[in-house]
């Protein structure tokens, strides 16, 4: 049967090669498409690692601050302690500008028995950073005061960054270069990865390093952990206490708002890339009806012969199905020695994971799409009466 098969496929090989290329065509799309979703599904799917609710940011002009360092550290415990007594206010932090969902990035490169971590995540955060986003710890503490005056720098890294500094061992404790390995830092603690550029992002190296007064004067970003009660009224009451206290401009922003939006950068494209696919598909998908159909009406000779020497409706239509799922095998083949290359040669630093079950969606999606397009015009066929078929011959 199969051997019957390839020899009328190869037979027939000018016709076949546009079936082949369409096939070929289509599984290049839909290996994209699904590399594209599994990819974001997959950074989806890991932990937030923080809470953003009711997380607001705090952004100033620092220019009109005192200029001397004492003068102002206690301008900032004052306006701290002022903040914390209002009763909307459950929690306060100074920060760098890098916080979740910001549009600023600031990296560092750290050096762990001789190997080198580039484009570090550096969070430079105030003492009660985990208390406004509930970030979770799993090794070790958070930063106390006496850390400012010890010999050992402390420092907080996240999860990924241990895994592959340390590996399933403890890192609490342990010691780690800056990138030219000349000043050590102590490892205090590990936190839980957070994803701090939209739900859909990797996760990537982080390290928290605790803020001090040599920062104060680079310092224009407070985050405020606010209660329920704090609405419209308290944000306006706030505006107009920060405005006053810093003598310069201001801006308030709600995290979940700031967390929609960035959301948003990567679920448009995305969308607009499946409609673009899809229309693709459906394309592809009309034009392997209609070659199918093709190939039926120019063998109503072969079909009606078969049918007269004692072949079923259901074996013809059978046959037709079949030579079409062997057509898409040969073109999937093909398709899979391209679509291997990218996890054998870890493009675009993709897990490997992501292209291979982007792979089989793809190869399940187009048998499927093939077996379907090729249904009915094989139903069709098996319908064709013998007589018929051999007087129009």
């Amino acid at each position: 049967m199969f051997k019957h098969l390839f020899k009328l496929i190869w037979n027939k090989r000018k016709q076949n090669f546009l079936f082949l290329s369409e096939i070929l065509i289509s599984f290049l799309v839909t290996f994209a498409v699904f590399s594209y979703l599994t990819y974001y599904y997959q950074n989806y799917s890991r932990p937030l690692g923080f809470d953003y609710n009711r997380v607001w940011s705090i952004t100033y002009d620092n220019g009109q601050l005192p200029k001397n360092q004492d003068s102002l550290s206690t301008f900032y415990d004052n306006l701290n302690k002022s903040l914390k007594a209002m009763p909307q206010i459950e929690a306060t932090a100074f920060s760098s500008n890098n916080y979740p969902y910001s549009d600023s990035f600031m990296s560092t490169g750290l050096t762990q028995n001789g190997k080198k971590f580039n484009y570090v995540s550096n969070f430079i955060v105030g003492a009660d950073y985990q208390k406004v986003w509930q970030v979770k710890l799993l090794e070790g503490r958070w930063f106390l005061p006496e850390d400012v005056v010890t010999k050992d720098k402390g420092v907080i890294i996240n999860e990924t960054l241990k895994d592959q500094m340390f590996g399933k061992g403890k890192a609490t404790g342990k010691f780690i270069g800056d990138f030219d390995d000349k000043n050590k830092l102590k490892v205090i603690g590990v936190v839980q990865d957070i994803k701090s550029n939209g739900d859909f992002s990797p996760i990537g190296n982080s390290i928290f390093i605790r803020l001090d007064t040599g920062y104060l004067k680079w310092t224009g970003t407070l985050l405020l952990k606010v209660r329920e009660t704090a609405d419209a009224t308290f944000e306006s009451k706030l505006y107009k206490f920060m405005a006053t206290s810093t003598h310069g401009a201001v801006e308030i922003k709600h995290v979940d708002e700031m967390r929609d939006s960035r959301n948003e950068v990567t679920i448009i494209p995305m969308v607009i890339f499946i409609i673009i696919a899809s229309f693709l598909i459906i394309n592809v998908a009309l034009g392997l009806f209609g070659v199918l159909w093709y190939n039926i009406n120019k063998r109503k000779g072969e079909i009606g012969l078969r049918r007269a020497i004692g072949a079923s409706g259901n074996l013809v239509s059978y046959q037709l199905v079949l030579e079409s799922i062997i057509l898409a095998t040969i073109s999937l083949i093909v398709g899979c020695f391209f679509a291997v290359q990218f996890p054998l040669l870890n493009v675009y630093n993709v897990p490997s994971s992501v292209y291979l079950i982007a792979m089989l969606l793809s190869v399940l999606f187009i048998y499927l799409l093939v077996f379907a397009c090729s249904l009915y015009p094989g139903k069709q066929a098996a319908a064709i009466h013998p007589a018929i078929a051999l007087h129009e011959e």
